[in-house]
């Protein structure tokens, strides 16, 4: 976890997407004020934080990190929300609301649900029948070649991610409906690699004998190139939104 928050020091969005994107993604889904969005494995809470601005919707954050938490209270504080949301330091993995949400969100960590069919379950437990769920996953962009690729791109296997056709086929075999969906491109995919080598070489340069030093060293090394070789060719990812048939 430690690296992570190395790593993501200066994000607010932990995933590849740009604020423009994830403002784009809001009013793709029509909010309204007052609706509610559990947000599982939340990160610094922006998506909650800046809807909660944009349209007056409220909610709940649930995340691992304290670090994260922490953020993201003080990032709604900072908008102005923080009567609207809630934020809980805790493993979303078996998180359900108390109450039914309009929208279920896991954005890039379906590792709660021990992949994607598990996470729908899991959020549909805690949405109302006519609610919403908000997916956050990677697809290949392109069909890897060979298995240095596929760990070029942070998998252990090709099968770890599905081509986009086949991710929006499995939702419907799930029994949900894509009706919208924002994908990340090759830029905001640059800004979220690109902004944490960054993080990573201001640390190294304040923290030069840290334990952690030699391995993020090595990281900083090697990261650029298997990005720009791999990842940001072959890896898409994309939030999906479902409603139940």
């Amino acid at each position: 976890m430690r690296t992570f928050t190395i790593r993501e020091t200066s994000q607010r969005i932990l995933n590849p997407f740009t604020p423009e994107k994830l403002a784009t993604l809001g009013d793709a889904l029509h909010l309204r004020a007052g609706q509610t969005i559990l947000d599982l494995a939340c990160g610094k809470g922006e998506l909650l934080c800046t809807w909660a601005r944009d349209h007056g919707t409220a909610g709940v954050g649930v995340d691992v990190n304290p670090v994260n938490t922490q953020a993201a209270s003080a990032r709604a504080a900072q908008l102005g929300v923080a009567d609207r949301l809630t934020f809980i330091e805790a493993n979303a993995v078996g998180f359900v609301a108390d109450t039914p949400v309009d929208v279920a969100a896991c954005i890039g960590a379906t590792w709660i649900g021990d992949g994607v069919a598990g996470t729908v379950e899991l959020l549909r437990r805690s949405v109302r029948p006519d609610g919403l769920l908000l997916i956050g996953e990677p697809f290949w962009r392109l069909d890897p070649p060979d298995l240095e690729t596929v760990h070029g791109c942070w998998a252990s296997s090709k099968e770890d991610f599905r081509s986009l056709p086949d991710l929006v086929r499995l939702f419907g075999e799930l029994g949900w409906d894509l009706v919208e969906m924002v994908l990340a491109d090759q830029d905001s995919w640059d800004r979220y690699s690109a902004s944490q080598w960054f993080n990573i070489r201001t640390w190294l340069d304040a923290n030069p004998e840290h334990e952690l030093a030699a391995q993020l060293r090595e990281e900083l090394t090697t990261a650029p190139v298997r990005y720009v070789r791999y990842g940001r060719e072959y890896l898409g990812w994309g939030v999906f939104a479902l409603k139940q048939r």
